[in-house]
């Protein structure tokens, strides 16, 4: 568990490091989301990395060696918490198999400026200032130095 690392790659060469990697024996993980596009009247289905320029790879230090020489590596960047990025890659692999469209997004953090999407504050700005279920959202008037506060459900809101 102490080896899994992020190699942060080169542009587009996500999938060239992970034949590297299964060429040296080396284990990975490359979370692949399925596009659906139209190129000359076809429907083509392509896999694209779910986080380009992100690859996830237990890499023993013997190891380190031979895929750096691969000349795809940009980075390796250690984790501080490596049962918690397990954790969260497990989670993504769970949301693959259920639907292998899924999108990537930026997280929501305190400060953050969202839009309500829907109830009866659709369409209103704000910044975020605390993330519950139901978040705590500050609406801003600039001209006179006054805000609001409205709380609302974490599904209703996109980061903008």
């Amino acid at each position: 568990m102490l080896h899994w690392k992020v190699i942060f790659v080169k542009p587009r060469t996500e999938k060239k490091l992970s034949e590297y990697c299964g060429l040296y024996g080396i284990r990975y993980y490359l979370p692949l989301r399925k596009k659906t596009r139209i190129v000359q009247r076809r429907k083509v289905t392509v896999d694209l990395p779910l986080f380009p320029g992100y690859v996830f790879v237990r890499l023993h230090p013997s190891q380190r060696l031979a895929l750096l020489q691969s000349n795809l590596i940009v980075r390796i960047l250690e984790p501080l918490k490596p049962r918690r990025l397990l954790r969260d890659l497990v989670m993504v692999r769970r949301a693959l198999r259920v639907n292998p469209h899924v999108l990537t997004t930026r997280p929501l953090t305190k400060g953050r400026l969202v839009r309500i999407m829907a109830g009866p504050f659709m369409g209103i700005e704000g910044r975020v200032t605390r993330i519950t279920p139901k978040m705590k959202v500050v609406l801003n008037v600039d001209m006179i130095g006054q805000a609001i506060a409205v709380e609302i459900e974490a599904d209703f809101v996109e980061a903008l």
